[in-house]
């Protein structure tokens, strides 16, 4: 009895610490499951073969100007054009896998993408789903931050650094209204739908216009004013501190949530 039993508790060991690692997969990867059919490559396995395989940056332009996979080209999944490029993209390399990722586990553009190339049967096509922080923290040789290659892990800014720039959508509308603040609205022309949160009051400039960005950080700085910034949802503001930060200006500050956090705060008031 007991020469089965133990090949039996083997087995049982052997299921629950699989069972286990999936559970950690799965946690450690949460959309995963929502994109079943989409194939994915890990960390380790691009870097080595990072030199056979084409690496597509998904992002916003500005998102990938500011930090980057080395050698990698950028076809944001927003453009207009993203099924055209990438088709040419396999018709000028009809044998290389395509690898595209975008900014982390949590992060849906890089499964989209795929999906999309495959739903316009392109093929060979996979998602690097651990995203720019987790290459750039393991493979600072390898990536590239505000144009330069290699980078310094240690200036890679943290979310609880990101955390102390953050404020609450009803204090940031408080605050906005005093006369040592200058607010910015980074939002694109589709999310601002030609509404402002604070009529008379909040500048407009693009993510990707670095120029007029720089300019009102420059004024901020000149006229010794906080800067308050706001995009649709609090996450692309977060690249906004690479370059603001290397200027040495502190006294800015972002909506935590963006403007959907905003209306949905207004939301919450009025019904009560």
């Amino acid at each position: 009895m007991r020469i089965l039993i133990r090949p039996l508790l083997a087995l049982v060991s052997i299921f629950i610490l699989t069972a286990h690692s999936h559970a950690n997969v799965s946690d450690e990867f949460p959309v995963r499951k929502l994109y079943p059919a989409v194939p994915y490559i890990e960390l380790d396995t691009l870097h080595a073969e990072r030199n056979k395989v084409i690496i597509v940056d998904v992002r916003s332009s500005y998102e990938y100007q500011t930090l980057r996979i080395k050698g990698a080209l950028n076809i944001p999944l927003a453009s207009k054009t993203y099924i055209a490029d990438i088709k040419k993209l396999r018709a000028d390399n009809p044998k290389s896998k395509i690898v595209v990722y975008c900014n982390g586990k949590t992060c849906k553009k890089s499964y989209k993408a795929v999906q999309k190339c495959r739903d316009h049967s392109i093929d060979n096509i996979v998602a690097y789903d651990a995203g720019i922080m987790d290459w750039a923290k393991k493979y600072p040789n390898e990536s590239v931050l505000l144009g330069q290659s290699p980078i310094n892990p240690a200036h890679l800014i943290s979310k609880d650094a990101f955390k102390t720039k953050q404020i609450d959508p009803l204090k940031f509308e408080e605050m906005a209204g005093a006369s040592d603040v200058i607010v910015l609205d980074v939002r694109d022309s589709f999310q601002r739908e030609a509404l402002s949160l604070f009529p008379g009051i909040d500048n407009r400039a693009f993510l990707d216009d670095t120029k007029s960005i720089q300019a009102f950080v420059d004024k901020a700085k000149r006229e010794k004013k906080k800067l308050l910034i706001y995009d649709a949802a609090g996450k692309q503001v977060r690249w906004l501190m690479y370059s603001i930060e290397s200027t040495g200006f502190k006294d800015y500050y972002f909506m935590k949530g963006g403007s959907l956090a905003y209306f949905a705060a207004l939301r919450k008031q009025f019904i009560n």
